[in-house]
């Protein structure tokens, strides 16, 4: 069965997943500081409901005016920023990530901002794009071989 969103592709989770495989390569560190390749990246969730492409991030304790959904070039980019409740603390453990992050993800080429809404609720961002699921994706090109196609010129 061809999916049918083929092309839809979040390339900063790709660049973030090969950053976390390399990194637990070096067993000789135990302990890592944060760096931009493993910065914080909402876990995101897209799948077809009909007709429609629905892209959910949880993005809890992310203030919706934080938020800003965007689409250029055919690339929907999700930004925000979750902050610290209150600093100046003495924390024992640190396990929740804060600061800025982005999403970006491809759509499909015929996509326009007019299909897209986004609504939030209780620490999810629920984006809908009107008719994405129908999207006919990539279109394939047939690649030539020159070297057959003058033989079969030169038959003549």
């Amino acid at each position: 069965m061809r999916n049918p969103f083929r092309g839809v592709v979040d390339y900063i989770s790709e660049m973030q997943r090969m950053a976390d495989a390399m990194a637990t390569m070096d067993s000789s560190s135990t302990t890592q500081d944060r760096g931009f390749s493993d910065a914080w990246t909402p876990t995101t969730d897209i799948y077809a409901h009909g007709t429609d492409l629905v892209i959910q991030c949880e993005v809890p304790g992310v203030q919706p005016d934080e938020l800003e959904v965007a689409l250029s070039h055919g690339h929907l980019s999700i930004t925000g920023e979750r902050h610290r409740a209150e600093e100046g603390l003495q924390y024992y453990a640190n396990e929740r990530y804060y600061g800025a992050f982005r999403r970006e993800i491809s759509l499909p080429e015929d996509v326009t901002e007019d299909r897209i809404s986004a609504d939030f609720e209780e620490g999810l961002l629920t984006v809908t794009v009107r008719g994405g699921a129908e999207s006919q994706g990539p279109k394939q090109i047939s690649v030539r071989s020159r070297k057959r196609a003058k033989q079969a010129g030169q038959g003549r």
